[in-house]
């Protein structure tokens, strides 16, 4: 690793790279750190890292061949990623990192008609003239649903922090089926389905989805600038029927979730836990959190009635708060205490452990979920009890994945780093044994790295096979591109004691977490079923236009190379529902349907049905065609829309 900056154009600076990055870095940070009152005893120095000497040439020429796939080779694994501010979740292949799908969930996609058609628009929402409710928004954690401690394949979940939104993935088509808002909360973040069902021992599969809300607002948001009437809520929202369950009453905010693998227990770290609503008075505590929900209880509190609803919303609402969950054995809520603003909470593929990391505190805390459960039970005298660990690993920790070998690897933000650590030895460290050598490795990242997963990392399979990072700046990493640079997402191999980077790949802002698994789990269909379409135009011969007053109904088909109608007849200002049915039955055989003039653009795959509404504008011909590729004919794939004063 050279400190050198290669890009031709770089600035000189005197500083070498990782020194300046971490002056300018810590600059930035001086306030809050001047304004944490924090005085923590010294930490012990961490066991001494591996050398920074790189990998084997011979080692490094074998992983990084293993990225870069021959013609027609498959990935062995699928990504799912958060896409950041185009609202919609990435599909990757790994080891390869090629991106292979965006899925459209809370804005537009003019690609497939997201947003345009009758069905997307139904899911996303609309106002009382039909128009989007939102246009915008802001995905960061996706993750998907659990079978016996494993990825079953049937959904995943992503957020939208902007509007507080929550959309569910279906994994058999990779499509979003349902968008649920949720009530009271803003700047919803962390998202983690349960692993299991925490009140039935016999389903062992997903039943529920956790939602972390990090903005506190007045309940009901009435507006006021008194910031001591803010409060957060923790929210439980149905993996089938996708409507709020509960949510519950907290003091601090919520940052991002995990769920244990028994399902009792769910967690979120809090990085405010003063409800500051101004920079210096979230800084003031010395200690922040990771405050653990016992699921079971909460919802013996609800079905007993001990719930609140607040304002228009029907959702029963909890107190969770500290002060009304002194006594462990009624507790709803335990608060164990970490070091100031910590960033992340990861659950360890052995059911052990949460992973919480420091960020402005150079160090991971590690909290023992059986201990969490004998505080509850009454068999603990405080909460900090179940901390088990606190090690020092670097500067700027913020999150954690796992090779199911009994190792984390926590990123590095300030260090622009990923440190391999191992817990048992971390544990061992913070119990005396200060021979435990618990840091293994570490590996220079490009640059200020945020999330980081491994494969199948937080499941009972994590193979320990690749690592992927996200790293918030790229820098001279790839051509400039004027001031708006790319992200930079690099992916690792993990498998051995060393780390071996295997490839850079520039990606949008700002995408966050993202999952990785085998791509056995999933069993994608790639015909649509026509029988799944009520409105389904089954046959060529049932097109045709149907008028009722203003309102006209258009029925069509295609088959390549051709629509079912060669044209149609409208009035200005009708206003037209155009039904479009793909008959063709051949895989990759997607037609695409587009009027001029008329903001209309959306696709049919392989045997799907999708209809539009639009108001039929200024007399003429307008041609309709097919956008997407289809046939040796494809350009002549046209119909007339013909609109008569």
């Amino acid at each position: 690793m050279t400190d050198k900056n290669t890009r031709p154009d770089a600035p000189v600076t005197t500083l070498p790279r990782r020194r300046f990055i971490n002056t300018a870095a810590l600059s930035g940070l001086g306030l809050g750190l001047a304004a944490c009152n924090q005085k923590p005893e010294a930490a012990p120095p961490p066991a001494a890292a591996a050398s920074q000497s790189p990998a084997p040439a011979a080692a490094h020429a074998n992983a990084a061949s293993a990225a870069h796939l021959k013609p027609g080779e498959l990935d062995t694994y699928y990504g799912l990623w958060s896409g950041g501010h185009t609202g919609d979740m990435r599909v990757l292949g790994l080891p390869s990192g090629r991106e292979i799908l965006r899925i459209p969930c809370f804005v537009p996609d003019a690609l497939v008609g997201w947003g345009h058609t009758n069905e997307s628009k139904k899911i996303m929402g609309t106002r009382a003239d039909g128009s989007l409710r939102f246009t915008v928004g802001d995905t960061h954690h996706t993750h998907a649903s659990y079978k016996d401690g494993n990825y079953d394949g049937r959904y995943a979940w992503i957020n939208d922090k902007i509007n507080s939104r929550i959309a569910r993935i279906r994994l058999d088509y990779f499509v979003c089926d349902k968008i649920t808002q949720l009530p009271n909360v803003q700047g919803f973040h962390g998202i983690f389905p349960d692993k299991r069902d925490p009140v039935d021992p016999k389903i062992n599969y997903t039943t529920r989805v956790f939602c972390g809300a990090e903005f506190a607002i007045p309940l009901p948001n009435t507006g006021t600038e008194d910031a001591s009437k803010y409060r957060s809520m923790f929210s439980c929202v149905d993996a089938e029927t996708m409507e709020l369950r509960w949510q519950v009453l907290i003091d601090g905010n919520c940052d991002l979730c995990a769920t244990s693998y028994d399902g009792k227990l769910a967690a979120v770290n809090q990085y405010n836990t003063e409800m500051g609503a101004k920079f210096e008075d979230m800084m003031s505590a010395e200690r922040d959190a990771c405050l653990f929900f016992h699921v079971a209880r909460i919802e013996e509190a609800v079905k007993a009635g001990r719930f609140k609803t607040i304002g228009s919303s029907k959702v029963p609402v909890v107190d969770g708060t500290r002060e009304a969950n002194k006594d462990p054995k009624t507790a709803l809520t335990a608060y164990v205490s970490t070091p100031k603003n910590p960033h992340g909470v990861n659950a360890s593929p052995d059911q052990k452990y949460f992973i919480c990391a420091g960020k402005l505190s150079p160090t991971a805390t590690v909290i023992e979920l059986a201990k969490v459960l004998d505080w509850f039970d009454g068999k603990l005298d405080k909460p900090d009890a179940a901390i088990v660990a606190e090690v020092e690993i670097g500067l700027g920790p913020l999150h954690t994945a796992f090779d199911g070998r009994g190792n984390a690897y926590t990123t590095l933000f300030l260090d622009s780093q990923i440190v391999k650590w191992n817990l048992e030895k971390a544990i061992a460290f913070h119990k005396g044994d200060k021979t435990a050598k618990y840091v293994i490795d570490r590996l220079d990242v490009h640059f200020q790295p945020g999330h980081i997963n491994g494969s199948q990392s937080e499941t009972v399979a994590a193979d320990g096979k690749y690592l992927a990072v996200g790293c918030k700046f790229s820098k001279d990493r790839f051509l400039p591109v004027g001031p708006l640079h790319p992200e930079n997402e690099q992916i690792i191999d993990m498998s051995g004691e060393k780390m071996v980077l295997l490839g850079d790949h520039p990606v949008r802002g700002e995408p966050h977490d993202f999952i990785i698994f085998k791509r056995e789990l999933v069993k994608p269909k790639q015909v649509y079923a026509l029988d799944d379409f009520a409105n389904a135009v089954k046959d060529p011969k049932e097109s045709g236009v149907t008028r009722n007053g203003k309102k006209v109904l258009v029925k069509m088909t295609s088959q390549a190379p051709a629509f079912s109608l060669r044209e149609f007849k409208v009035k200005k200002g009708d206003e037209v529902t155009l039904i479009l049915t793909n008959l063709d039955k051949v895989e990759d055989l997607t037609h695409g349907f587009a009027i001029p003039n008329h903001n209309v653009n959306f696709i049919v795959n392989p045997q799907e049905t999708a209809s539009v509404t639009f108001t039929a504008g200024d007399p003429g011909v307008y041609w309709c065609y097919c956008t997407h590729f289809c046939h040796a004919l494809h350009l002549e794939m046209r119909t007339r829309m013909i609109v008569e004063a």
